[in-house]
């Protein structure tokens, strides 16, 4: 029986990172000049900075952007981000049950980081620069028994790595379709994770 390794997406699974990635985008808008939507672009959290950027700039600038988003990220994101209800006591349940905490996510690994070190919350690894299939590689990697998400590529990243995929529908999916994309078990939030955990252990073992 493996050991107890669960990994989390970040942002709208462990962190509610809107107001900081929002204040971001506002300030790359006041750097670069271009506007950028920063409340539409906060309501599809998920996919890699690219995708997002490249909506509102032209493709030849998308790879300057990207780096002056990840420049003044620091200063602008970091401290208005919250944790989501319930990722203190879902990290400390695993922790109970001795198992161990990974973060994989779309996100820098170092920007990914600061968050989790901002809010205090203590995870074992972390894996960035990843989205759907890609996080498969590391959640094989670091032994993951289950994968935690907001996203249906979180569902899709589980799939391949085929441990049980647990969504959460805080994000910008749907229930259903979190089910459809393969999702093994869904909460409204993570506050439901500790009394649902030994739920999902069992399916691990299935």
């Amino acid at each position: 029986m493996p050991a107890l390794t669960v990994g989390f997406d970040l942002d709208m699974t462990l962190v509610d990172s809107r107001p900081g990635i929002a204040a971001a985008f506002r300030a790359l808008t006041a750097r670069t000049g271009v506007p950028v939507d920063a409340d539409l672009a906060v309501s599809r959290l998920g996919p890699p900075l690219r995708t997002e950027i490249a909506h509102w700039f032209p493709p030849e600038q998308v790879e300057s952007a990207v780096l002056a988003y990840r420049e003044l990220y620091p200063a602008y994101a970091i401290t208005p981000t919250l944790p989501m209800p319930g990722a203190r006591e879902a990290v400390e349940g695993i922790r109970a049950k001795g198992g161990r905490v990974l973060v994989v996510t779309a996100k820098m690994g170092r920007l990914a980081r600061l968050h989790l070190e901002h809010l205090g919350l203590a995870v074992d690894e972390v894996a960035g620069d990843l989205f759907a299939e890609q996080k498969a590689t590391a959640l094989r990697e670091h032994g993951a028994t289950h994968y935690v998400g907001d996203h249906v590529a979180d569902m899709v990243a589980a799939g391949v790595a085929g441990v049980p995929g647990i969504a959460v529908a805080t994000g910008p999916c749907s229930p259903d379709e979190l089910r459809a994309a393969g999702a093994s078990m869904v909460l409204d939030d993570l506050t439901g994770f500790p009394a649902a955990l030994d739920g999902m252990i069992q399916l691990a073992w299935e």
